[in-house]
């Protein structure tokens, strides 16, 4: 059977890739802060198997003890394991002057440190599996190029890309090894895009831009993405990639 964890799997991208993902020979396991009853009737409906845990990954203590409970309800025969930490918030959104100090320790907890401890217990826990083993770092290109309003997001990111970089150098030459990737997938109509549209142009100066890429139909749909991201982690050439990738080079 083939795992598939996904963080974030409520909404958004999360929700695309656990609809996709649901067939036979998989099991997801869904992580956020609430359920979905939508996915949970779904893969009823189709009888394929589904997970789904309640956790706020800013609670960073707890993750350990998550991934302890994710593997609870793994079946005895495994032939793959991929961990999706797609989980963010895009939030504070402001100077950084401005931010509240909750905000942008939320802000760490999830967008990097959350997928940091994930990936470390995902590792640890794997070690000795001689099967393949994926973890999916869901970055963005604020992570690569700076965006006035967005200190917390664009640091996060930026962590979350060379975190990948330095795991990728640490399981090269690892038995057994754990593949990892960050990729940055475009520009999606999600929640966060949402959110990004209502913010005020005094605390982000390019918020003309995001409404601009709404009217005109240029955001990508959760859907279409999340088939995009799906060919790209099982391709035959998954295994050379950089660490760090494009969606759109796809």
């Amino acid at each position: 059977m083939h795992i598939y964890i996904i963080t974030g799997a409520s909404k958004g991208i999360g929700q695309a890739l656990c609809k996709q993902l649901l067939q036979e020979n998989h099991l997801i396991i869904c992580v956020a802060r609430t359920k979905s009853e939508e996915l949970i009737q779904l893969a009823n409906e189709k009888n394929d198997k589904l997970v789904f845990l309640e956790y706020d990954l800013a609670k960073s203590y707890g993750l350990e003890a998550l991934m302890g409970e994710i593997c609870r309800h793994f079946p005895e025969q495994l032939q793959s394991i991929t961990l999706i930490n797609n989980a963010g918030v895009i939030d504070p959104i402001g100077r950084t002057e401005n931010n509240d100090s909750d905000a942008i320790i939320k802000s760490i907890a999830v967008n990097l440190t959350a997928p940091m401890i994930l990936t470390s217990a995902f590792i640890k826990q794997f070690h000795k599996y001689q099967i393949p083993k994926k973890v999916i770092n869901i970055s963005s290109g604020a992570g690569r190029n700076p965006y006035t309003g967005w200190s917390s997001y664009c640091a996060s990111k930026a962590g979350l890309d060379h975190y990948s970089r330095v795991v990728s150098e640490e399981q090269k030459n690892v038995k057994n090894r754990v593949k990892i990737i960050s990729i940055a997938p475009g520009i999606i109509d999600t929640g966060m895009q949402g959110r990004i549209r209502a913010s005020n142009k005094k605390d982000f100066e390019l918020i003309d831009r995001f409404v601009e890429y709404k009217n005109k139909g240029m955001l990508s749909s959760p859907e279409n993405t999340a088939m995009k991201l799906i060919q790209v982690i099982e391709s035959d050439d998954f295994y050379e990639l950089e660490p760090v990738v494009d969606l759109r080079d796809f």
